[in-house]
């Protein structure tokens, strides 16, 4: 079983970018974790929550006639067991030559209360979607229906998206540039991690603003550390 992740570290790692989770993951000796060609379907989108995974693989004649069974298309069955706060995650091996999932699909996702969805493949609908209020994240858009291209798999196993490993409950942390995979044993510590140093980075890049060098500053020395603990302080007791 997956540790269960507190809402508490979820809303940390809401607080830093990916790109500084990137820098800490790294830190972990982990360093393929940001999802390429993965981008939100619109500004300002955030999210953060354990993974549910739906693995496509090539669309089969025999395997996929027209009618949809509700009841035996995997995907369907995993619509139907997301729970709420997670993000369902769709391996489409980077192939963009049809949609994934349509905006009816993503409805019912979001009615169950999931953070997001993300795939390395297309979305068809996705104007629709990207209004839904839900997440959402692809390499691009496709009018095509799925089944055109992909055959609904499994759910529920390792999966790769975007070139990333995926397994059940690892956390999915999206913003305006991306998605990043935090593993979940390692969530907590990364996400105390890495909002400490979003706050630090803050420090450094108003020093750089107000005319500073990078010497000394970025990466910060003995002086500077001084005048950021001193800075967070002030900040702290304005709070």
């Amino acid at each position: 079983m997956t540790k269960k992740i507190s809402r508490e570290t979820l809303n940390l790692l809401l607080i830093p970018s990916t790109a500084t989770l990137t820098s800490v993951l790294r830190q972990h000796g982990i360093t393929w974790t940001f999802m390429n060609g993965v981008a939100p379907l619109k500004p300002n989108m955030k999210m953060a929550g354990p993974a549910f995974t739906l693995r496509y693989i090539p669309m089969r004649e025999d395997l996929d006639p027209g009618v949809v069974d509700n009841l035996k298309d995997v995907q369907r069955i995993g619509i139907e067991q997301i729970d709420e706060g997670e993000v369902l995650v769709i391996d489409a091996r980077g192939d963009t030559r049809a949609g994934t999932m349509g905006s009816i699909l993503a409805t019912r996702v979001h009615c169950r209360g999931a953070a997001g969805i993300v795939t390395d493949g297309a979305y068809r609908d996705s104007p629709v979607i990207a209004e839904l209020g839900i997440a959402a994240y692809a390499a691009a858009m496709n009018a095509h229906t799925n089944k055109t291209i992909h055959h609904p798999s499994e759910i529920q196993v390792p999966i790769a998206c975007g070139n990333v490993a995926v397994y059940p409950g690892d956390i999915i942390v999206g913003d305006e540039e991306g998605v990043v995979v935090v593993p979940a044993h390692l969530a907590e510590q990364v996400a105390q991690t890495a909002a400490e140093m979003e706050e630090k980075e803050v420090f450094i890049t108003k020093k750089i603003q107000s005319g500073a060098s990078i010497v000394g500053v970025y990466p910060p020395d003995e002086k500077t550390l001084a005048e950021y603990e001193e800075w967070k302080r002030k900040r702290r007791d304005r709070n």
